[in-house]
């Protein structure tokens, strides 16, 4: 352990007396951060799509290749959901007694639910659109009196840390009661995050959920807030508020950091199973691969048959469009993530085809913008009074199409050039890399009602203007 790792584990335990608070039994996660450079400013459109072009290929890195290394409701609930200037969405949630409410990164990428944490909290490099690092909402346990830090021996801690080795000692010893979860250290695609792990009370109007497990962090790098996991392992508020469903439409991001938001609805309790909701198609979730990496248990896995562009079948090898026992290749979605993601073998046969049919329409490729941007392809169209591209469609298992709206999938740069908003990792590798090999990002999602059927085991989508 380098010492840097020591002094911050170090720290960590040191803040335990912050807290003041009972001992409730469970244990803690913990994955590898790396460093991160600060976001580059963002003065100009150029500029934040090639941020957002790498954050979203980043994240689609870590999404693949996930390090999992361990160091230590009844009825309907809505909630707004905003889309945010640094390309993901945020809901508020309001935890403890009496509540705190704060914002926090709605992701269906990852499971773990945490918020920035008391008052020693630090976030590096988190200089976002319109968020002041030094002024990001935080949570204080102290002033809760639902909160509890998780121990060793609550049946919880094996959530995260299946192999945890606890003190062979009777529960209630006062040895046994001191043994906390070991803290947690999570990578993300464009930043990490440590913590320890806390027992606490989600509320809501309607309900509330005693003793959810919640991560508490005290360091943070490049996250703008905290993050609400809908992923599907146990630790999700899905799993945790034994939802039946949840759906979200997303506004566009042209509203980004405004006061315009749509409803992430929350569906649970008892009651029939509800029947198909009017209008939308729907696919199977696939069954998640047993992968030695338990990560790739938290994705939302589907099964994408085909891609059009413009009508024409864009040929993908089989093994890119189906995962295999490892878990390598395959489509998940994913809310976290800003720009779909596509491993070089299926984007570029895409890109080929965008090219031909575009070439038809006399617009030349922006090679230069290209560059600056981190996008491509993208296409000079000077002059044009209307801009026609090709249409592109997702064809999922069952028939559910998503035909995806010009918006969705090209983006003004000025007036003058278009980029597609897919990213790939540019890689020359003959096979399959590691981990899913497409990413339905948010981007794409956009003006989509997107209904997440766990009771079911379905994605359900229909096309709609989200506001």
């Amino acid at each position: 352990m380098s010492s840097s790792s020591l002094s911050l584990l170090l720290r960590l335990f040191s803040l335990i007396s912050v807290f003041s608070l009972s001992s409730a039994y469970s244990t803690t996660l913990s994955l590898s951060p790396t460093a991160a450079s600060p976001p580059p400013p963002l003065a100009n459109t150029w500029q934040r799509l090639n941020h957002l072009a790498a954050a979203s290929s980043t994240r689609a890195h870590l999404l693949k290749h996930p390090n999992t290394s361990i160091t230590g409701a009844a009825g309907a609930t809505k909630a707004p959901l905003f889309p945010r200037g640094y390309g993901g969405y945020s809901i508020s949630l309001s935890f403890g007694t009496p509540p705190q409410t704060l914002p926090f990164v709605m992701d269906t990428g990852s499971s773990l639910v945490w918020f920035p944490c008391t008052q020693r909290y630090v976030c590096s490099s988190c200089n976002f659109v319109n968020v002041n690092p030094s002024n990001i909402s935080i949570f204080m346990p102290k002033s809760s009196s639902s909160s509890m830090i998780i121990g060793c021996k609550n049946p919880k801690c094996r959530w995260i840390f299946p192999d945890v080795q606890c003190k062979n000692c009777d529960q209630n010893s006062t040895i046994c009661a001191a043994e906390f979860c070991p803290p947690y250290i999570i990578q993300y695609g464009s930043g990490s995050t440590t913590g320890l792990l806390l027992s606490e009370t989600l509320f809501f109007p309607e309900n509330s959920v005693e003793n959810f497990f919640v991560g508490c962090s005290i360091f943070s790098s490049r996250q703008p807030a905290g993050i609400a996991g809908f992923g599907r392992g146990p630790e999700s508020l899905p799993a945790q508020m034994g939802l039946k469903k949840f759906s979200y439409c997303l506004v566009s991001h042209r509203f980004d950091d405004e006061p315009v938001s749509s409803d992430l609805v929350l569906v649970g309790g008892g009651g029939a199973a509800a029947a198909k909701t009017a209008g939308v198609e729907y696919t199977p979730f696939r069954k998640n691969p047993k992968s030695a990496n338990p990560a790739f248990q938290d994705y939302y896995y589907v099964t994408l048959r085909r891609i059009t562009v413009g009508g024409v079948h864009v040929k993908v090898p089989y093994e890119f469009l189906v995962p295999d026992s490892a878990g390598d290749g395959g489509t998940i979605v994913d809310s976290g993530t800003t720009f779909t993601f596509m491993e070089n073998r299926v984007f570029e046969p895409v890109v080929e085809e965008f090219e031909k049919q575009v070439g038809r329409r006399n617009y030349s490729r922006a090679r230069e913008v290209e560059d600056r941007s981190g996008l491509r392809p993208c296409f000079n169209v000077s002059g044009e009074g209307s801009v026609s591209l090709p249409e592109l469609s997702f064809q999922f298992k069952g028939g559910a199409e998503m035909v995806l709206p010009l918006a969705d999938y090209f983006s003004f740069l000025d007036d003058s050039v278009i980029c597609m908003t897919v990213v790939t990792n540019n890689s020359t590798r003959e096979g399959i890399g590691p981990g899913p090999a497409i990413i339905l990002g948010n981007y794409q999602q956009q003006n989509f009602y997107m209904e997440y059927d766990l009771e079911n085991e379905r994605l359900g989508f229909k096309r709609q203007l989200c506001k």
